[in-house]
Parts: structure tokens; sequence; C-alpha cells
């Protein structure tokens, strides 16, 4: 499901009570979503956690996850975990296609004029200021994951700005990723830069994130859940498709607090704080 703004009610109570001077790691497994919604959660947990903040993805952290991924002070990720290209889309459309689109219609109406009508037939599809939303778009996300960057993972290095604009034209960059659906693995992503740690350098933290990890695809295939928002003393929000609007997202919290991670937890399922539904991504 979306990375939309309502997320920042699940990241809110999650981070309630927590020890925040001792940092976070956030397990994030998500296809993407909204880069404002992004940008707004970024500035919550830097503040939260005084950007000590070390993101863990145990399969994939697409889109809009790749730029909460370069917000952090480091990346773990295993020989299973994938990073994706932060080109901004607009109903599942690159916004760089659109432009070099554009510009291959006016390169071949120079050359042959006679193409005009059938380039007005394409071009004509796109309403007006489109090409410059578009624009705006793709100079927002990289100016985005360029700062975050340079402020945290790589806040330490000599060469921080050169740094940070050669991990984001990578990861920016349609022309070579080819379709925003790409899979940039644990190899490439430490290849262009990226502060990643190996995930399978430490079984039993291995052990860990990967039981989390297929305990929630366990509970996604069984359950009309579709997201979930969740910290480690049990306390979630979590998104239920088939009901109604104001009854899709509801907290979870334990009836007692965890004592092991052996023990199992019981927890009450009645809604507690109604939600609104996740806005439409737009990256």
């Amino acid at each position: 499901m979306d990375i939309g703004d309502d997320d920042k009610n699940g990241f809110m109570a999650a981070v309630h009570k927590l020890d925040r001077s001792i940092g976070l790691d956030l397990i994030l497994h998500t296809p993407g979503g909204s880069i404002s919604a992004t940008e707004s959660l970024v500035d919550y947990l830097w503040t939260m956690f005084n950007k000590d903040i070390r993101v863990i993805v145990p399969q994939i952290s697409m889109s809009a996850g790749t730029m909460i991924a370069c917000s952090a002070k480091s990346i773990l990720m295993g020989k299973e975990s994938s990073l994706g290209p932060v080109d901004p889309q607009f109903g599942g459309v690159a916004a760089q296609a659109v432009l070099d689109e554009f510009q291959m219609a006016v390169e071949s109406i120079k050359q042959d004029p006679h193409s005009a009508p059938l380039w007005q037939a394409i071009i004509g599809k796109y309403h007006p200021t489109f090409l410059l939303e578009c624009m705006q778009a793709i100079d927002l996300s990289r100016e985005m994951v360029e700062s975050w960057l340079q402020e945290n993972m790589f806040i330490q290095d000599a060469d921080v700005k050169a740094k940070a604009k050669r991990v984001v034209q990578v990861l920016s960059d349609h022309s070579g990723t080819k379709t925003h659906s790409r899979h940039i693995s644990m190899r490439r992503c430490r290849e262009i830069g990226l502060n990643i740690e190996e995930l399978e350098a430490d079984n039993y933290l291995q052990d860990l994130i990967l039981t989390i990890h297929h305990a929630f695809m366990h509970t996604f295939a069984q359950t009309p859940a579709i997201k979930i928002v969740e910290n480690h003393k049990g306390v979630a929000t979590v998104l239920m498709q088939g009901m109604p609007q104001m009854a899709q997202q509801f907290m979870l919290q334990p009836t007692k607090p965890p004592v092991g991670i052996d023990q199992p937890m019981i927890i009450n399922s009645e809604p507690l704080i109604p939600q609104s539904t996740i806005p439409p991504s737009i990256s």
C-alpha cells in the first residue's frame, strides 16, 4: 500500500512513549507513494530521533521508500533486498519519460514538419502546465534526496555534495533505469555510494528481521489488512480493506507488555482511532 499523509498518524502512535534517545531502526517494506507525504514523514522522524535512524529493508523499499532510506544514517539490506528509482510518476507514467517524449516530438517536427499531425495526437493528451509539473516534480525529488544525503548519511564525508549528487543522478536517471519498477540490489546500492550494512553479517539479527517480515506477509495474505505501522511494543495502526471508510484504520494495543521474543502477544483489536483512507500515490 502506498505511503500517504495518513501514515503519520500511524508513526505518531508507534513513536509515542518510545525511548527516542537510542535512535530508530525502521523496518521498511513499501512500493512507494506520495512525495509530499514522504517529505513530511522524514521531517517528523528526523525531529523525533535527531536523525539517528537506520532503515532496514528485508525485501523492497521502492520509489518514495527509497527516498526514506536515503534519509537515514545507513541502510541494512540483504541479498534479497532491493531499492528502486526515485523518478516521479504521474498516473504510472514517468515524469522524465513525458519530457523526453515531448522533446522527441520537437526534434521530429523540426526534421519533418509533416509529422506534426501525428505528434499532435500524442502530445495533445497532456493538459496545460503538465510539462512544468513534470519538471518541478523531478527537481523536487532530486533536491529532497540530495539534501537528505548531505545532511545525514554523508555528513562526515569530505566530498559530501559531490557524493550525494552522484547517488541522486543514478537513482533518478529514468533513461538509465529504463523502468520505475527496476529493482536495485544491495551490491549496486553499495557501488553507487550508499552507506549499506549487510544483513547476512549478523545471523541472529537476520533471523529476527526476516521472521518479522514473513509474519507481516502472512498477515497481509490471510487477513483484510493492507497496511501496518507497528512498533516493537505491539502498538500498531492497521489499514483494513473492505470496511467502511471511517473504520478502515484502527490501532491495536497489547493487553500487556511483551516479556520476551518467544512469548506470544495477545492484542485487543477494538477500533480505537478511526482514520481516513490513504490518498492516491503520485510517485
